[in-house]
């Protein structure tokens, strides 16, 4: 048997343990319905979050992984990590979401603009960008697929 020692880190996937939940990602409505439970509602209306959601070929969810929090009005998004993890979990999909404390649900250019990043990343490596909605509140939202932008 060979035992290997590296001075190297070794790098590995962790899924946390959960309730097992399940859901298929029909429209831009179940995708909010699913997503806006998971932004942190104490502070929805006062910092930007962004969260990317993973799906299977049949747009059924696998799991989900908060991405970044920021300030008032911007965060990061980092495109290799979010394509980093999508492949390490074998995910067919991904849907991004972030919110807008201001309340405005219409997306700023640097939305448009990480968007298209993201959607250019992803066809390169045979992931569709399902969709990216901006969350403003509890029954508001804006979707890029719903205004054609995907």
């Amino acid at each position: 048997m060979t035992t290997y020692k590296s001075k190297l880190p070794e790098i590995s996937l962790k899924y946390k343990t959960g309730e097992i939940y399940k859901t298929k990602i029909q429209s831009s409505t179940d995708l909010f319905n699913v997503m806006y439970k998971m932004f942190n509602s104490d502070t929805i209306e006062y910092s930007e979050e962004v969260i990317v959601l993973f799906l299977n070929n049949a747009n059924n969810t696998i799991g989900w992984m908060k991405h970044s929090s920021g300030g008032t009005c911007h965060t990061i998004v980092d495109i290799k990590i979010i394509l980093a993890t999508a492949l390490q979990c074998g995910a067919s999909c991904v849907t991004l979401a972030h919110n807008h404390p201001s309340g405005q649900t219409f997306p700023s250019r640097e939305d448009d603009k990480v968007t298209a990043r993201l959607k250019a990343g992803c066809e390169a490596i045979g992931i569709r960008l399902l969709d990216h909605i901006i969350v403003c509140s509890e029954s508001t939202y804006y979707s890029y697929c719903d205004d054609a932008k995907i």
